[in-house]
Order: C-alpha cells, then structure tokens, then sequence
C-alpha cells in the first residue's frame, strides 16, 4: 500500500464512520516502532505504522485510523482531543476505534548483558546494568574494592 492509497483509505473510513472529511495528508512512517500512529497537530496530517498493516492487516489498520481520526477531528472542532478526555474516550467508542495499538515488537527479543561485581573485603556481590569505573567507585557497604566477574547474558 503507498502512501496516496493510504490517504485515500483514510478519506473513506473518516467520511464513512465521522461523517467528515479528512483533507490533509497521511503517509506511513517506518520510523514509529512501538505505536500504531500520530496525528500531528502542526500541520494536522496523520503517520502510521506500516508493520500494524504488514503484521495484522486491514482490519487493525482501520482501528488505528479511527484512533487517529478522533484526534483529528476532535482537534478540528476545538475539543480535547488528548487520550484521558472524556470526549475522546466516548467518540473512539462510539467509532470502534482501538483504544492501544497492538502489540508491534513481535519477534525481537532483546539481549540486556548484567554486569556482575564483587567486593573483595567483605564479598557482597553487585548486580549492575551500566559498567562501573572500579577505580572510581568502592563498595557502599564496607569501602573495599570492586573487582570485575562477569557479564550475564540475559533476554529481556
């Protein structure tokens, strides 16, 4: 799907479902990663994730789209248009619109490596995301030394 036909899929459902028209622009944007889209207040065009159409298909595109319509046109007519509103909450049900985009990371896992140090007076053991300076810093319990013992491989 290119952009224009996603412009003019959003033209239909916001005639359709709004009974409005969407007069400004939408593209899809390969930048968003966990969100579905954005509704830029701007210059008032919309963004959408290409990965809910590739992932989920039409059906969770157009729950996106509705989402995004209702900032749209809330905006447009001068009303809250921000998620915690009362306006917005009642228009997206109204609508059928989804409330969270779905889930996007599907697949990509994360590898966080686990830093483990050890004191060398007293042995407490420390567990750190970050890499630590053991030059710079010393135990907070004893004042001893930190020495180095090794990274954990964790998925996250």
């Amino acid at each position: 799907m290119t952009d224009q036909e996603l412009t003019e899929l959003i033209k239909k459902v916001s005639q359709e479902y709004f009974g409005k028209p969407f007069v400004h622009r939408a593209n899809f944007n390969n930048r968003l990663k966990t969100t579905g889209g954005r509704f830029h207040l701007n210059d008032r065009h919309i963004d959408i994730n290409p990965r809910v159409y590739q992932i989920y298909g039409m059906p969770e595109l157009i729950g996106v789209i509705k989402h995004e319509l209702c900032h749209y046109h809330l905006y447009n007519a001068g009303l809250p248009a921000q998620h915690r509103n009362k306006e917005f909450k009642l228009l997206l049900e109204q609508v059928s619109g989804l409330r969270y985009a779905p889930n996007l990371t599907t697949g990509k896992r994360k590898h966080k490596t686990i830093h483990l140090y050890e004191c060398t007076r007293c042995h407490l053991k420390y567990q750190r995301v970050r890499k630590l300076d053991t030059k710079r810093y010393v135990c907070g319990k004893c004042h001893g030394k930190l020495k180095f013992i090794k990274d954990i491989q964790m998925l996250s």
